[in-house]
């Protein structure tokens, strides 16, 4: 049985890990470990699919793992079969709308459509999950309104509730919807099927982390000196000591490996409340080698929030500001902005722009902020992406 296995693994991984994957579909500890070993294979796989995916786990023709519609959360066989059944009668689906549409929402929920839609199931129209999510309610709407008439055998006077596809957006109503973040994006896939599938939330901030600190976790080495390591909380546990004490085990991850990180009673106390599954945290601590598993141990002596970490090195929030951002309600806006935020030490440094002219402006100390992740973000929906920028520099 270990030579049959050994062979399949060898000579048909993609299908061999689809099979495994199947074979837990409901365990989604053991769906995590699978798809870490798909990555570490460098297999490519996929997310679930409307178009594309079945219940269990499948391989497509391109050889990729497509992900099984039955690892999704709030999902159950009844919806996927008659999702499938629509499917294979009518072809694939066009749009949200076309799939409310074919299939039965009595069976097909909201919640299952949601799960869907977070789930990334959607992701292949090529449609934005917050445009899908807004516009959810509609789709909901009008294939409930088209069924109806369809039992009481009546046709619409202006044609179909449900356009066809080719006959316009039927998103144009919801376009102006904000784009999800890389952030929000990965929370959905984690809520519905129990991990990150298209990224990693370090991802995000490995530019910055960079800043502060040096080294990736997988290329620390054992070291009696302190070094620091930032990575994901993916998991943490708590335990008492022979003396009675608390003391905290947490691993961490920062998509290049996993370490497992002690913190005894008084480092723990100390940062409790930074504690948290899904937390990005900057430790320092003794990286020494665990006799037990054969890799590397940390014993945590500080622990930082992000946004710790970042206050603590950041020089300078500089803000990109064109002649055309300046309405008649600009201050008022702008403060709303930061007012939230002012209690930190961090400087906004605005570079104003204008077709004959461009200069600099220091922000008073009373608008010194906290960079914090949502300043940052109402700055980006407020002004751009690429006019926000935190300087690390001189």
């Amino acid at each position: 049985m270990s030579y049959q296995t050994a062979w399949l693994k060898t000579n048909y991984p993609a299908e061999f890990m689809a099979a495994t994957l199947s074979s837990e579909l409901q365990n989604t500890d053991k769906i995590v470990i699978f798809i870490e070993e798909c990555r570490a294979m460098k297999l490519d796989y996929r997310l679930p699919d409307v178009n594309e995916g079945e219940y269990m786990f499948t391989v497509n023709k391109a050889g990729a793992i497509v992900y099984g519609l039955g690892a999704i959360k709030g999902l159950g066989e009844g919806p996927i079969e008659n999702m499938i059944v629509a499917r294979d009668s009518g072809g694939p689906f066009t749009s949200l709308f076309d799939f409310c549409e074919r299939t039965d929402s009595r069976k097909v929920n909201k919640r299952a459509i949601d799960a869907l839609i977070r789930s990334g199931s959607f992701d292949n129209m090529g449609v934005d999950r917050a445009i899908l999510l807004a516009s959810m309610p509609e789709a909901i709407k009008a294939a409930e309104q088209s069924a109806s008439n369809r039992d009481a055998g009546m046709a619409d006077l202006f044609g179909d509730v449900v356009p066809a596809a080719g006959e316009g957006d039927v998103y144009a109503d919801f376009r102006r919807v904000r784009a999800q973040t890389p952030k929000e994006k990965l929370g959905g896939e984690k809520d519905t099927l129990g991990l990150y599938v298209t990224g990693h939330p370090i991802d995000e901030y490995e530019g910055e982390i960079r800043q502060f600190v040096r080294n990736r976790i997988v290329e620390l080495k054992a070291d009696s000196k302190v070094q620091s390591i930032a990575g994901l909380v993916v998991s943490m546990r708590t335990m008492k000591t022979k003396r009675g004490d608390t003391m905290a085990i947490m691993v961490l991850d920062d998509r290049s490996a996993r370490i497992e990180v002690s913190l005894y009673s008084a480092e723990f106390e100390a940062c409790r409340e930074k504690l948290s599954k899904d937390a990005i945290l900057v430790v320092e601590g003794v990286v020494s080698y665990d006799d037990y598993s054969g890799g590397l141990k940390v014993r945590g002596k500080n622990v930082r929030s992000l946004l710790e970490a970042r206050q603590s090195h950041v020089k300078q929030l500089r803000l990109t500001l064109l002649a055309a951002d300046f309405s008649a309600d600009f201050s008022a806006r702008f403060k709303a902005l930061l007012e939230p935020c002012r209690d930190g030490e961090c400087p906004i440094v605005v570079d104003y722009q204008r077709g004959d002219a461009r200069g600099q402006l220091l922000l008073g100390q009373d608008w010194r902020v906290q960079p914090s992740d949502e300043l940052l973000q109402g700055l980006r929906d407020r002004f751009g992406d690429d006019r926000v920028e935190l300087s690390y520099g001189e």
